[in-house]
């Protein structure tokens, strides 16, 4: 990233501090075990990021804490201390810490543990939520876009494709908000989210998108299970919606002004 002021870590530190209002609810609702799972979540990315600055010198980052908390939010519910460090070492190290480090993975590590947990736990009940932590997200929002640290785009088409999806009746209302505390937590992330304007209007579309047709069509599955999953589609879509909005754009320079 650019060198100055807006290095990596002051990025990192802006999201931090836009995300407390949701940590904060979520804490005091959750109590003593919503901490305790927060941190050991902080301890295994700690561990593994400090194996990593020993063996290839590759410098940790503060962003670590989002991906404790994102994954000790949403990781299923009574699966026990073993199976949480598990998951998250396997999304720590295979979804960010072997690409190099935040800024250059591709998809974002707590949706790499979660999809891990729900693929290899299944048998576990996945998380709910009362309405306050739910609502919380709402200044998440608000605050990373007034740092520019999320973009507008995304969130509206996100919106609109979820409104428009209940009012034909075609997911629930419950569901839906639950599918939007996730897309805050694990889809905004500005790494893994699409770099153009039309690519991330694409991309808020595309989950939101998902969401419904699983929330249709996955018999058993919970909200938060199934909105992981639009998470981690959507991630690996990225870079072909990108590819998409550019190639929109050099064709529509080749109509204005010829072929160079």
């Amino acid at each position: 990233m650019m060198r100055g002021i807006w290095d990596r870590e002051t990025v990192a530190l802006l999201l931090i501090v836009a995300y407390l209002p949701l940590a904060g609810f979520w804490l005091w609702y959750g109590g003593a075990e919503a901490l305790a799972r927060f941190a050991l979540a902080v301890l295994v990315v700690a561990v593994w990021n400090l194996t990593f600055l020993l063996a290839r010198a590759q410098v940790p980052s503060l962003v670590g804490v989002l991906t404790a908390f994102a994954f000790a939010m949403l990781a299923p519910t009574d699966i026990g201390a073993f199976r949480l460090v598990l998951g998250l070492s396997f999304g720590i190290v295979v979804g960010e810490l072997i690409f190099g480090g935040w800024g250059r993975n591709v998809v974002n590590p707590a949706t790499i543990a979660l999809a891990f947990m729900g693929f290899g736990f299944p048998g576990f009940d996945w998380p709910d939520f009362v309405t306050p932590v739910i609502w919380a997200a709402i200044p998440v929002v608000v605050l990373g876009m007034a740092m520019g640290l999320m973009a507008a785009s995304q969130i509206v088409s996100a919106m609109v494709v979820a409104c428009a999806c209940y009012w034909m009746g075609l997911a629930p209302f419950d569901a839906l908000l639950l599918a939007g505390l996730v897309f805050v937590l694990l889809g905004l992330d500005p790494v893994t989210s699409p770099s153009t304007v039309l690519g991330r209007w694409l991309g808020g579309g595309l989950y939101a998108g998902l969401v419904v047709l699983f929330a249709a069509g996955w018999d058993g599955a919970a909200p938060v299970q199934y909105a992981v999953a639009a998470a981690l589609l959507t991630s690996l879509s990225a870079p072909l919606l990108d590819e998409i909005a550019l190639a929109l754009w050099v064709a529509q320079r080749r109509r204005r002004h010829g072929r160079t």
